[in-house]
């Protein structure tokens, strides 16, 4: 599924930018067998691109994709200072070896709802699992609010 392909009304789509190719393989697999459909990004562009192309679900970003580092990362910039209405929908998990898994401290920081570290990738459906459950918690009452003030218009 490295190409394009579209989603459908009843799709769950998921956006992986990840370069290190044993983590891609696991990701995809785990998040085809957790029925999400996944788009494959291998540079920034690409994930510019369809980021705002499709509301992605999940978002799974390695720290080094595609040669970069936490502090050069074109596309988690472009993620922590985009506004919250294009990033609202998603659920942003970000992958390396400097982060302590579920470290809500350190997701904090990056601007992204959870981070995972290489060794813990074992756990990766269940901290994806998890994540989006706490936030689809947190944004419910705005989501019940946003669909009462779309039905009086």
């Amino acid at each position: 599924m490295d190409d394009f392909d579209f989603i459908g009304q009843d799709d769950h789509p998921a956006i992986v930018a990840v370069s290190n190719v044993d983590v891609l393989t696991m990701a995809k697999a785990d998040l085809t067998e957790m029925g999400y459909k996944i788009h494959a990004v291998h540079t920034h562009e690409q994930f510019e691109s369809r980021f705002y192309m499709v509301n992605y679900q999940v978002v799974l970003l390695e720290e080094t994709f595609a040669g970069s580092s936490t502090f050069d990362n074109p596309s988690l910039r472009l993620l922590q200072n985009m506004s919250m209405q294009f990033r609202r929908h998603a659920m942003i998990c970000l992958i390396g070896e400097n982060y302590e898994t579920l470290n809500s401290l350190q997701a904090y920081a990056q601007s992204v709802h959870s981070v995972i570290n290489y060794a813990d990738l074992t756990m990766l459906s269940q901290v994806i699992q998890k994540t989006k459950a706490e936030n689809d918690l947190f944004l419910s009452a705005y989501r019940d609010a946003q669909v009462r003030v779309l039905h009086k218009r």
